[in-house]
C-alpha cells in the first residue's frame, strides 16, 4: 500500500485508474482539462504525477478539497502517466469522471 496525498492508505496505482486511463470517455488528462471538470462536479478522483512542480499540486489539492473530489498519487513520473493514459506527451494529472 502507498500513502495516498491525504495521508490515507490506497492501493497501489488504484483500481480506477488502471479501468479508465485509456478511455478518453471516462478521464480527462491534463491540468487545464483537469480544472475544468472540477469546477463542472464532473470528477470522481484525481491522480497526481509523482514529479509535478510545487504551483500545479497546490492548484490541484485546492481545488480537490473545495470540491471534495479525492486525490490520490499516481504511483508514477509525468512521463509515465502520459504513456500510460495512451497519449504522447506527459501528464501532470489523470481525472477519472464521474459516470
Amino acid at each position: 500500500m502507498e500513502k495516498c496525498l491525504a495521508g490515507k492508505a490506497c492501493p497501489v496505482g488504484g483500481l480506477l485508474m488502471h479501468e479508465f486511463a485509456r478511455d478518453p470517455k471516462a478521464r480527462v488528462v491534463g491540468l487545464k482539462q483537469t480544472l475544468r471538470a472540477l469546477q463542472q462536479d464532473r470528477v470522481r478522483v484525481v491522480y497526481l504525477a509523482n514529479d509535478v512542480d510545487e504551483h500545479i499540486k497546490r492548484k490541484i489539492v485546492n481545488a480537490c478539497a473545495e470540491r471534495g473530489v479525492e486525490l490520490k498519487a499516481a504511483g508514477m513520473g509525468q512521463r509515465e502517466l502520459g504513456a500510460f493514459c495512451g497519449i504522447e506527451v506527459g501528464a501532470a494529472v489523470l481525472a477519472v469522471l464521474r459516470s
